[in-house]
């Protein structure tokens, strides 16, 4: 195992200190209420150092970089168990998700609640998401032996991206999680 450096180490306590000062921030006083100067402020660094650790704005303060999220996506697919459907092990991955944990924390909760109720951060979710589109689409192109290009490939890896923004936001998002994996699993069957 790696050893990091006294640099790199203070890089990740910087950013998770802003990451929490945003949170707190936006739990007490609501994302459209909090400046990123007092983020700043709170986390006893400069405005230019959040940008610097968090180049896309104040959407992503409370977000992974997204690559995490891509990993798994694609280890979803790649380290499913012999015989296991793709759309079953990135159903399984998701449940392990936000809204769709069976069993969340209360700041998870909170978190997941913050998200689902301001716009600019559901929509941040929503792009952190659809940026794993490419990864996705190649990752189940070499597990079924398509083309990474093939339109199906690639609408499959759209739909499995977008289950999050759409069910999310119901009361059960689990259930509406289920329901949409169903439906891509079997097929409209509809007139």
């Amino acid at each position: 195992m790696e050893t990091l450096g006294r640099r790199e180490r203070k890089k990740m306590q910087t950013r998770e200190a802003l990451r929490q000062a945003a949170l707190r921030l936006f739990l007490e006083h609501g994302y459209d209420n909090v400046t990123v100067a007092q983020i700043a402020e709170e986390a006893d660094t400069a405005v230019t150092t959040v940008f610097a650790y968090f180049p896309d704005g104040k959407e992503s303060l409370i977000f992974d970089d997204g690559v995490e999220r891509a990993e798994g996506l694609v280890a979803a697919v790649r380290n499913r168990p012999p015989g296991e459907a793709i759309l079953r092990a990135l159903r399984a991955y998701l449940a392990t998700r936000g809204p769709f944990t069976t069993d969340p924390s209360p700041e998870l909760r909170r978190t997941t609640e913050l998200i689902m109720n301001t716009p600019a951060l559901r929509g941040y979710q929503r792009k952190l998401w659809t940026r794993c589109h490419d990864m996705l689409a190649q990752a189940i192109a070499d597990a079924s032996g398509h083309d990474p290009g093939d339109m199906v490939v690639r609408a499959l890896a759209r739909y499995v991206l977008e289950v999050p923004d759409l069910a999310a936001g119901e009361p059960e998002p689990r259930t509406a999680m289920d329901a949409v994996f169903d439906l891509l699993e079997t097929g409209w069957n509809g007139p």
